[in-house]
């Protein structure tokens, strides 16, 4: 499976789901069930290595905005939403997180930023297709810190300076 195909399964998903990330988790499953066990791997490699790579303190700071505060566990959940987001909300979100304030058209504070269920999709997929748990994917481990220069998500100045227009669209 290559990084379109990827992106074309999150896609898929989403738009079936009508954009509910539970709902949205459950198609996934379904529709990695119809591929080879491998193929499986291969979206749970894709979606990893995204994983891994959101893990930024200024996305981080971020999704403290749009969730009005994000714990590890929440910070954890919003990473696997993001990338049910699709490509273009994703890619443009690890490169400059305040364009979320754009690129989310509506969110839904009820259900959007908890992706926790999508997260587990590709290894519910694999077990239930193998009846074994899925191997070890062989990607780096991710990191133990996030990336970047830690921010003080306590401190609303230095969220609404670095987030502008998360800040005005959430907070304001």
């Amino acid at each position: 499976m290559d990084e379109t195909e990827f992106w074309e399964l999150v896609d898929a998903a989403r738009e079936a789901a009508e954009g509910d990330p539970e709902e949205q988790a459950d198609v996934l499953v379904d529709r990695l069930l119809r591929l080879d066990p491998d193929l499986v791997l291969d979206f749970a490699r894709h979606f990893e290595a995204r994983y891994n790579r959101a893990y930024t303190w200024d996305l981080w700071g971020a999704a403290w905005v749009l969730l009005d505060g994000a714990s590890d566990d929440a910070f954890d959940f919003f990473r696997c939403w993001l990338i049910g987001q699709g490509r273009e909300v994703y890619e443009g979100a690890v490169h400059d997180p305040d364009s979320l304030a754009d690129l989310l058209s509506d969110f839904d504070e009820e259900i959007d930023g908890d992706g926790e269920e999508l997260g587990y999709a590709a290894d519910e997929a694999y077990e239930q297709l193998t009846g074994t748990v899925a191997p070890d994917l062989g990607i780096a481990p991710p990191r133990p810190e996030p990336e970047g220069t830690p921010l003080d998500f306590e401190n609303a100045r230095i969220l609404a300076e670095r987030y502008p227009r998360l800040w005005e669209r959430f907070k304001e």
